[in-house]
């Protein structure tokens, strides 16, 4: 693959106004960086590593202006990052695009199966499946019956797709996940636990994308929604019948108990624990390991800790407990000397 440099930035909006057309033939760091390599710089306290970076061509920021001698031609653009990941998608994507039905894979007749489909070895497509055009099911999958993948989505080698399951355009769900496992359901009943049946769905909206390894659990009645352009990391655990809003971003480990609706635009660092049957505002900030007990109505609060509180007051709380030693010891000199003041 190469790319002179005026065609990077007419097609990703930036600027290019060097006379020298210079070829990129791959992408690198900025420290990585090697003759024909394009590269990005977005935030100034990694502005010395543009400077001694070998890089061919780097997108930097509209209104940068280089303070030292830059051997790389810049390309300025308004979101040099962005700019970067749409040239890297474009011509780099290591994951091969494939067409075709391999040998192994089992579709059942009353499958649907659009055009341009990968559905790849010992795939399993149940009754009543429908398959978008141009999506890639890759290999040991499962779709379970009546489900639905829509158009460009792509499914990951050894997803497990339960029955019912709606997924929406544009999805990308990586390996191991499983979408649509039963809720945790179980009545106390003559002190034994009872399963309680799990007959709702799951509907990811368009533009959703989970990680490897994460359980996604079908609602008890209605639906488990996470809702357009909502991302979860690897190993994050979705409850039955939990609603996540538009553009939510959640990191690994985090675990979102039953029933709970969480407000578009948030956003929850690895390990947050979240209880179930309480509504979080639109755009609340949780911070890693903190823990939610209770529903957060105030939108665009930045949290932290167990329980999670505002951050600042949190991080105060954190200072003052590590003086807590310090305060004892001073506390017991002052009973000291009031002992002795009595004694006088």
């Amino acid at each position: 693959m190469e790319l002179k440099a005026s065609q990077i930035a007419l097609e990703t909006g930036g600027i290019f106004q060097d006379s020298d057309d210079i070829v990129i033939n791959s992408v690198s760091k900025l420290e990585e960086g090697q003759n024909g390599s394009l590269g990005f710089f977005a935030n100034l306290k990694y502005e010395k590593a543009l400077y001694s970076s070998e890089c061919s061509v780097v997108f930097v920021p509209s209104d940068f202006v280089p303070t030292q001698t830059c051997s790389a031609k810049l390309i300025k653009h308004a979101n040099p990052y962005f700019a970067f990941c749409t040239i890297l998608a474009k011509y780099f994507d290591p994951n091969e695009k494939k067409i075709g039905v391999e040998h192994s894979s089992f579709i059942h007749p009353t499958a649907f199966i659009g055009q341009n489909v990968y559905v790849g070895h010992h795939v399993t497509i149940e009754e009543n499946v429908i398959i978008g055009n141009n999506c890639q099911i890759e290999s040991g999958t499962y779709v379970g019956k009546n489900s639905k993948i829509s158009d460009n989505s792509k499914i990951y080698a050894n997803v497990s797709i339960y029955s019912g399951t709606i997924i929406g355009k544009n999805c990308i769900i990586h390996s191991g996940t499983v979408i649509g496992s039963d809720g945790f359901g179980f009545a106390p009943i003559g002190g034994k636990y009872v399963k309680i049946p799990q007959v709702g769905i799951v509907t990811l909206e368009d533009d959703v994308e989970i990680g490897a390894n994460c359980a996604i659990d079908r609602a008890t009645m209605g639906t488990t929604i996470i809702k357009r352009g909502t991302k979860l990391d690897n190993l994050v655990q979705i409850a039955h019948n939990v609603e996540l809003g538009t553009d939510i971003v959640i990191a690994s480990q985090t675990g979102i108990a039953g029933s709970t609706k969480v407000g578009n635009n948030s956003a929850f660092g690895g390990q947050v624990g979240i209880v179930g049957h309480i509504t979080i505002a639109e755009n609340t900030s949780v911070g890693a390991q903190a823990g939610i007990t209770q529903s957060i109505k105030e939108p665009g609060q930045k949290l932290s800790g167990t329980p999670a509180t505002d951050v600042n007051t949190y991080l105060r709380g954190v200072i003052g407990s590590r003086k807590i030693s310090d305060i004892i010891k001073e506390v017991a000199e002052l009973k000291r000397e009031i002992a002795l003041l009595k004694g006088k």
